[in-house]
């Protein structure tokens, strides 16, 4: 009874002590620390340890010795959990003087962080302070080379405008176009300062020897054309330099020589065929492509390298006769329109067109295009029913007349018509 009533304390005082912690929590427990000792079980029972202590009562004799074992255990492990305890508070201690030290190494750092930033913004202010200096320089650079470059051309400038009047008064046109190109060239630069006055008075120098070159060279041009000179005048090396004065000069200088001389190559022409002359009817218009073809073949071989191959002097004399005879065979004509018959226009309008087939074929129309005719476009696949520059140039005079040919072919198809019907 008193045994009984002995376990029933112990196991009270047991079941105060046990604590009881969750499956998931035990196992990790099992897992960092794991032990076969029963008292670290989790279903370790008290009275279960205790019989498998002291199985019978004869071993119930030996209870002293291990109640002593259990008491050295016990100290064992008090002895352990102050150390662990001690050793905590050491931890603890050792912990806060690292965190001591990884402040001051973080003040330190912080410190060095500051230091570089300072640097940092000390050496962009330098970096900009460099580039600024670097622009001022590049500036300074241009403006000199700028100065430099202008002077240069204000020395050719100055010098140029002497030399080009010396040779202007000597007629030396060879020697002219290249420095009068690059001074012309040069004045471009001197647009923006023309509000200096010695700017101005140069540039007015400059324009001044421009017209009188234009001048010049326009009366050398009728010196040497004017009288019986028209067609006997031999190529001039003089003039030849001279167009290529010419071509650096105002383009209208250009336009107003070429103009003269091309009405004065047509002079014969229109002398020859006007419309009091027998010559200017119909029936002998192919005399007057003839007068062409023979007189473009003298001006080539006489005075053909005289001019620059771009004027295209001899398709604008061609193009000229083309316009002159148009008109006056408009005017001729409207005049004696009640002569002309079906046999007469169909054979102008076959000589026209053979003529203008063959001016289109010498020469490609660039000027007309300058004129403002559009030169109709050409494709590959219908070549031949493009209609040349040349086509109609001459042959639209006769459009207003074809009411006479028509009228034939009304006459012609009624008097078929008549004949059939009388046979029927």
């Amino acid at each position: 009874m008193d045994s009984l009533s002995m376990e029933e304390d112990i196991l009270d005082d047991s079941n105060d002590f046990i604590i009881n912690f969750p499956p998931e929590v035990q196992r990790a427990i099992e897992e960092v620390l794991p032990s076969k000792d029963p008292l670290d079980q989790p279903d370790f029972n008290t009275i279960d340890y205790i019989n498998s202590l002291f199985p019978t009562e004869q071993s119930l004799s030996n209870i002293d010795e291990v109640v002593a074992k259990m008491e050295n255990k016990i100290q064992t492990i008090d002895n352990e959990i102050s150390t662990v305890v001690r050793g905590q508070t050491t931890a603890s201690q050792d912990g806060r003087q690292a965190l001591d030290d990884a402040q001051k190494v973080i003040k330190q750092l912080f410190i060095h962080i500051k230091d570089i930033k300072e640097h940092a913004e000390r050496s962009e202010e330098m970096v900009r302070e460099i580039t600024r200096d670097i622009k001022q320089l590049d500036c300074a650079k241009r403006n000199l080379t700028l100065a430099i470059t202008t002077l240069n051309h204000l020395h050719m400038l100055v010098g140029g405008v002497d030399t080009l009047k010396s040779l202007q008064e000597k007629r030396l046109y060879g020697e002219i176009a290249l420095p009068l190109q690059a001074i012309s060239e040069v004045m471009l630069h001197f647009e923006n300062y023309s509000d200096i006055p010695q700017i101005k008075s140069l540039s007015d120098q400059v324009k001044q020897i421009h017209v009188e070159l234009a001048d010049q060279i326009t009366h050398d041009f009728k010196e040497a054309f004017s009288g019986s000179n028209t067609k006997n005048v031999m190529p001039n090396k003089q003039l030849a330099q001279a167009c290529l004065v010419v071509s650096i000069l105002d383009p209208r200088v250009k336009k107003d020589l070429l103009k003269w001389f091309v009405n004065l190559q047509l002079q014969e022409y229109n002398h020859l065929f006007q419309e009091t002359e027998d010559t200017a009817w119909l029936d002998k218009i192919d005399k007057r492509y003839a007068w062409l073809k023979r007189h473009l073949l003298e001006f080539e071989d006489k005075l053909g390298n005289m001019f620059p191959q771009n004027w295209e002097v001899s398709e604008r004399i061609a193009v000229q006769f083309c316009h002159d005879t148009r008109e006056e065979l408009t005017k001729i004509m409207m005049k004696r329109k009640h002569e002309i018959d079906v046999k007469l226009l169909l054979y102008a309008i076959q000589k026209t067109s053979n003529f203008e087939g063959l001016l289109s074929k010498r020469f490609t129309g660039i000027t007309l295009n300058e004129q403002g005719k559009k030169t109709p476009e050409i494709s590959d696949e219908n070549v031949e029913l493009q209609k040349s520059p040349f086509s109609g140039l001459i042959g639209r005079c006769f459009i207003p007349h074809l009411k006479i040919y028509i009228d034939s072919i009304d006459l012609n198809l009624a008097d078929l018509i008549e004949r059939l019907h009388f046979r029927a």
